[in-house]
C-alpha cells in the first residue's frame, strides 16, 4: 500500500531539514533555494507504542511496525503554475502523491535567507496555495471544454455528474478557494477523484519554529491559524533544527531526556508520521504471535476480507471469518488464550468493519 504525502513549501522553509529527521534517507540540506531538485522519497516506520507493549506479553522473535512514504519535494516559487522556477516539475510530483504536509517557516533568523526577504508564514502559504489553484483552474477549465458538449447534448449521465463537478470546482477556484473546499457527496467525490486535482488533497500544515516555541507556538503560529480556521486541516507545530539535534543523539534514552528538557512528551518528528499515516485516512491492525508482532496498515472502513487482503490475497479471496481481541483486552488478561476463556475473542464474519487497534487472526480456504 504505496501511499505517499508530500512535503511542500517555498524554499529555505525547513523541508529537507524535516525530511532528514524523518528518513534514514539525507536529503541535501543548504542555505539556498533550489537545494532540492529531485524528489526525495523516505520510506518512514510509523510509531506504535502498542507493538512494544503486545512484544512484552508473547515473547515474538521480531516486531514489524507498518510504515508510510514521504516524498520531499523541491521548493516552489511564485509564477510555478505558468513554470517559473521548478514549476512544472514540482506541480508533477506532488500531483503524483496522495496528500500535502505543508511547511510554513514560523521562525526569524538572519543566518537563513528568505526567498521574499522577510518571514511571513500566511503570505509564503497563499503564494502556494495560489499558484496549485491557478494550476487546477487550467486543468478544471481544459476538461470542462471536453466534456461540456457532451453533457449537455448527449444522454451520457456520467459526463453530466462530471460536467457540474467541474463547474463547481471552477467557481471555487475562481474565488482564490481550493478544491478540497468543495462540499461533493460520495457518488461524486468518487467521479471527482480521477481528476487528480491538487488542490483536492488533504493537508497538514506544519509550523517550523525555533526550539523556544516547540511547546507552545508563537505569534507566527497563531497568524497560520488564523488563516486556515475555515479549512479542513490540522496545524502541527514542530521545531525542525531541534529535531536535527535530537536525531544525532545516540539511545532513546538521551533522546527522551533532551525532549523533556524542552518541555516535550514526544518528539515532533513521531507527532508528524502519525499525523501523516492519519492524513492518509489509514489506520492499523495488528497480530500476534511467537513469531512476530507486526503492524498491518489498512483504509478506514474495510471490512475484514479486505484487511485479510492486506497479508496475502488468497486470505481475503477464501476468507471465512476472523477472530478478533481487542488490543486493551489483550493487554489487561495477558494472552490470546486467557481473552478466549473470559469471552473476549470475537468472531467476526464479511461485512465486520475493522478497528483501528483490532488483534486479528483470519480463516480462510482456498
Amino acid at each position: 500500500m504505496a501511499l505517499q504525502c508530500g512535503i511542500v513549501g517555498l524554499p529555505n522553509v525547513g523541508k529537507s531539514t524535516l525530511f532528514n529527521c524523518l528518513s534514514n534517507a539525507k536529503a541535501q540540506a543548504a542555505n539556498f533555494p533550489f537545494c532540492t531538485i529531485e524528489p526525495n522519497v523516505g520510506v518512514i516506520t510509523v510509531p506504535d507504542e502498542r507493538l512494544g507493549k503486545l512484544a512484552e506479553l508473547v515473547h515474538p522473535q521480531k516486531i514489524i511496525p507498518t510504515t508510510v512514504e514521504i516524498v520531499d519535494i523541491a521548493g516552489l516559487v511564485k509564477g510555478a503554475s505558468k513554470g517559473e522556477g521548478l514549476g512544472n516539475k514540482f506541480l508533477a510530483n506532488i500531483r503524483e502523491t496522495d496528500a500535502i504536509i505543508h511547511v510554513l517557516r514560523c521562525f526569524d533568523d538572519d543566518n537563513v535567507t528568505h526567498v521574499d526577504g522577510s518571514v511571513n508564514p500566511v503570505r509564503d502559504k497563499e503564494i502556494i496555495d495560489m499558484e496549485l489553484q491557478l494550476k487546477d483552474l487550467e486543468t478544471v477549465s481544459q476538461r470542462i471544454v471536453k466534456v461540456e458538449k457532451q453533457a449537455k447534448t448527449g444522454g451520457d449521465k456520467t459526463a453530466k455528474a462530471i460536467y457540474d463537478i467541474l463547474v463547481q470546482y471552477q467557481a471555487a477556484l475562481e474565488q482564490g478557494k481550493s478544491a478540497r473546499t468543495v462540499e461533493l457527496d460520495k457518488e461524486q467525490r468518487k467521479l471527482a477523484k480521477d481528476l487528480c486535482l491538487l488542490t483536492d488533497k488533504p493537508v497538514l500544515y506544519v509550523c517550523n519554529v525555533d526550539e523556544n516555541s516547540a511547546v507552545n507556538g508563537n505569534a507566527y503560529v497563531e497568524q497560520v491559524r488564523e488563516a486556515v480556521k475555515d479549512e479542513d486541516a490540522q496545524i502541527l507545530v514542530v521545531a525542525a533544527a531541534t529535531e536535527a539535534d535530537i536525531a544525532e543523539l545516540e539511545t532513546y534514552e538521551e533522546r527522551q531526556m533532551f525532549l523533556e528538557e524542552i518541555g516535550l512528551q514526544e518528539s515532533g518528528v513521531n507527532r508528524l508520521i502519525k499525523a501523516a499515516y492519519s492524513l492518509l485516512n489509514l489506520k492499523t491492525f495488528l497480530t500476534a504471535g511467537p513469531d512476530e508482532v507486526r503492524a498491518w496498515t489498512f483504509h478506514d472502513g474495510w471490512k475484514a476480507p479486505q484487511c485479510a487482503g492486506v497479508i496475502h490475497t488468497d486470505f481475503e479471496r477464501g476468507f471465512i471469518r476472523a477472530e478478533v481481541i481487542k488490543y486493551e483486552d489483550f493487554i489487561q488478561y495477558g494472552s490470546e488464550s486467557a481473552c478466549k476463556e473470559v469471552g473476549k475473542m470475537r468472531i467476526e464474519g464479511k461485512e465486520y468493519l475493522v478497528q483501528d487497534g483490532d488483534i486479528m487472526h483470519f480463516l480462510f480456504n482456498v
